[in-house]
């Protein structure tokens, strides 16, 4: 069984299939393919395990043209240490070689990292063609395929370099999830749980009732957490595409997590890892300063802790250098700290201009 959701936008849509096996059902996602060049980015973990089934499903295509579709796999290193200018150079480079014109076609196939490199030079070649998003992890799945935001890291900070460009088409073949290292799949249901964190307490429940069957990787529970996360996802990107407003709250534990992330030094937590932290941090800050009650991050700090996720900075972590790092998020404006707090589970909130000494204080 297939599940397909749609991401409505000004003028265009795509959709977004959830299913088994969807890496060789051709007929799925066929009509997102145009153009005579098609280049699968992957990176060393992921392409050996699922390449050459998505390069045979290419091949076995019926092209659009006259001409064969030249299909060409590029093997990146794995992590987000690799997630930089020199990886997207890298694609590019390949792009030159295939001889990829304006209607090829950039298939991400892999993790967050290898679709946000793959999407951001797609969005910079020949000022922008066409990409697919196959993700292969949960955290993928859930949210980073999802949306346009693409982009590569800089020493500065996380994702300060970027472009919106949308997929034509997102497709989560569910197989995959079954090659997930636990550690990843622990770090994308930090995804899943900052979606009922920002809008949906039924849902938090619901986690809390099935934690245990997603860790087991019961299809079923995780069939449903996958469509229930794209869903909110995919109305909140269809109602603010740019982030001018509303999806922001989508980083609810990101400003903190992104600070994180870069100072501990990329790769030494997975970005699920910090955003469990920040989304903690998030919510302590926000009892400090009187918007929630500490009952909720109890609550969201037991069910962080059952997954087997931080729940606390590491040893040793300078508040004042992740300080500095926030005021560098994208997030900010004017200089003042932006940041995305809760009145409690299911009622996120933007705040603007946040009192840098208060953030300090949940720092300590």
């Amino acid at each position: 069984m297939t599940t397909t959701l749609e991401v409505g936008l000004a003028g265009r849509r795509y959709p977004i299939d959830i299913g088994h096996g969807l890496l060789e059902r051709v007929d799925v996602w066929r009509s997102a393919v145009r153009g005579g060049h098609a280049l699968i980015v992957s990176d060393a973990h992921v392409a050996p395990l699922y390449a050459r089934r998505l390069q045979d499903a290419l091949a076995a295509m019926q092209p659009h043209g006259a001409n064969p579709l030249q299909v060409e796999t590029l093997v990146l290193p794995a992590g987000e240490t690799h997630k930089n200018l020199a990886a997207a150079a890298t694609v590019l480079d390949a792009l030159a070689r295939l001889g990829a014109t304006r209607d090829a076609c950039v298939l991400a196939l892999g993790g967050g990292v290898t679709g946000d490199i793959a999407g951001f030079a797609a969005a910079c070649w020949m000022r922008g063609i066409d990409f697919l998003q196959f993700p292969t992890t949960l955290l993928a799945m859930v949210d980073a395929s999802v949306g346009g935001k693409t982009g590569v890291d800089h020493p500065a900070g996380k994702n300060l370099i970027g472009a919106f460009h949308q997929p034509r088409a997102v497709v989560a073949d569910l197989d995959t999830l079954a090659t997930l290292p636990d550690r990843e799949l622990r770090a994308g249901l930090a995804e899943v749980v900052k979606t009922a964190c920002i809008g949906d307490a039924g849902f938090f429940a619901w986690l809390e009732a099935h934690v245990d069957a997603l860790l087991a990787r019961d299809g079923e529970a995780l069939d449903h957490a996958i469509a229930v996360c794209c869903r909110f996802k995919a109305g909140v990107v269809a109602r603010d595409e740019r982030e001018t407003g509303e999806r922001a709250l989508l980083n609810f534990g990101h400003s903190f997590g992104h600070a994180l992330e870069a100072e501990a030094g990329y790769g030494v937590l997975l970005h699920g890892e910090a955003v469990a932290v920040g989304m903690l941090l998030a919510a302590r800050l926000s009892t400090h300063l009187g918007m929630a009650d500490a009952a909720d991050t109890a609550r969201l700090h037991a069910l962080l802790q059952r997954i087997g996720l931080p729940v606390a900075l590491p040893a040793n972590t300078d508040a004042d250098a992740l300080l500095a790092r926030m005021q560098l998020d994208k997030k900010n404006r004017a200089g003042a700290l932006r940041l995305i707090l809760w009145r409690g589970i299911g009622r996120a909130e933007i705040m603007e201009n946040v009192d840098a000494t208060a953030v300090r204080t949940v720092l300590l």
